[in-house]
C-alpha cells in the first residue's frame, strides 16, 4: 500500500477529518538518519501529522514546519511539509535507546522527548509566518497536537498517530488521524462522534489488521454522514540542492568563507533532513567568496 492522506468531511460539513498510512514515508526516514526504534516512532508521528496539516494550506509555496524541543535524551524534532503532501524531518538526536514502558511495553516516545514545547509555523507568503506554541502535555505528539488545536487554533480535536516497529527495527506500518470539529455542532454529534472513537483502540492496530484510512475514517464517523473530498498521495521529499547549499555557505559570511578558503581543504555538508552530503571544493568556496563579495557591495 503506497503512502496516502485520505481528507473527508461530515456532518454536513460541520466536521473535517483526514487519515493517513505512512509507512513507507517512516521507513525512508528511519534509513536516512539511521535512527533507532523509539526514534523512528517519535519521527514518524510527527511526520504523519505533518503530512496531515500540510494539504490544508492553499499555496503551492506555502510551508508548514513542526518543532518539538524537550528535555529528553533525543532533544528534539523537526518536520516540514508543503501543500501537495512532500512532508520531510530530522530528529536532533537519533540513536536513543531506551526500554519499552512498564506500564504497556510500548516504545516510551514520551521519555524520549521529555517536557517542553510544540511549535507550529505556518509560512503562507505573508510579510510574517503564522507561529503557535504550546507547552508538551505528554510528549507523545498526538495528545499535543490536539492541545495544540485547541489552544492556538481554537478548534477542537482528536488526534491519533502511530508507528509499529518490526523486531529488526523497520517499519512495519504507520499512520494516523485528525477529526475537528467546526463551529456550530450539535451536541449530539459530538456524542456520536465521542462514542466512535471508544471503538477505536490504535492506529496501528488497524492498519496492521489491513484497514485503510478509509476505512479508520468510516469507523470514525460512522453515522455522521461522511463525505470522500480527495486522496492525496504522500511521500518523504527532500528539496535541498547544491544552490541551496551555496545559498547557506554564503549566508555564513565572508569571514567564515574565507577561514574555510585558508584551511585549504575542501568541505562536506551534510542536509539535516536526509543526510545527503555535498563536498564543496576550495575553488567552489573562493568562488562563493567572490558571490558574497558582489551581493555585499550590491546592499
Amino acid at each position: 500500500m503506497m503512502d496516502y492522506i485520505v481528507r473527508v468531511s461530515a456532518d454536513n460539513e460541520h466536521i473535517r477529518a483526514f487519515a493517513a498510512t505512512t509507512k513507507d514515508m517512516t521507513e525512508t526516514a528511519r534509513i536516512a538518519h539511521n535512527s533507532s526504534p523509539v526514534v523512528t516512532a517519535a519521527l514518524g508521528r510527527l511526520l504523519t501529522a505533518g503530512a496531515m496539516m500540510g494539504i490544508t494550506m492553499k499555496g503551492d509555496n506555502d510551508v508548514l514546519t513542526l518543532q518539538i524541543k524537550g528535555n529528553g535524551a533525543m532533544q528534539g524534532l523537526t518536520v516540514t511539509a508543503d501543500s501537495k503532501g512532500h512532508v520531510k524531518g530530522y530528529p536532533i538526536e537519533p540513536l536513543v535507546l531506551l526500554p519499552p514502558r512498564e506500564s504497556d511495553h510500548k516504545l516510551d516516545v514520551s521519555g524520549a522527548i521529555g517536557r517542553g514545547t510544540l511549535r507550529v509555523i505556518k509560512d503562507l507568503g505573508l510579510k510574517e509566518p503564522y507561529i503557535g506554541e504550546v507547552d508538551l502535555v505528554t510528549s507523545e505528539i498526538a495528545e499535543d497536537l490536539t492541545y495544540y488545536f485547541a489552544q492556538s487554533e481554537q478548534v477542537p480535536s482528536t488526534v491519533g498517530l502511530g508507528v509499529l516497529m518490526n523486531k529488526d527495527n523497520t517499519v512495519r506500518t504507520a499512520g494516523g488521524f485528525i477529526v475537528q470539529l467546526m463551529p456550530d455542532v450539535s451536541d449530539a454529534t459530538i456524542d456520536r462522534l465521542e462514542e466512535n472513537l471508544k471503538g477505536i483502540s490504535s492506529v496501528t492496530e488497524l492498519l496492521d489488521r489491513g484497514k485503510s484510512p478509509e476505512d479508520i475514517l468510516a469507523m470514525l464517523l460512522d453515522g455522521l454522514g461522511m463525505t470522500m473530498l480527495e486522496k492525496v498521495p504522500t511521500e518523504f521529499k527532500c528539496d535541498c540542492s547544491p544552490e541551496k547549499i551555496e545559498r547557506a555557505l554564503i549566508a555564513t559570511g565572508k569571514e567564515e568563507l574565507q577561514a574555510m578558503i585558508d584551511e585549504g581543504k575542501e568541505i562536506e555538508m551534510i542536509c539535516s533532513f536526509c543526510q545527503k552530503k555535498y563536498i564543496v571544493s576550495v575553488d567552489e568556496l573562493k568562488k562563493l567568496l567572490s558571490s558574497a563579495s558582489f551581493q555585499h557591495k550590491q546592499q
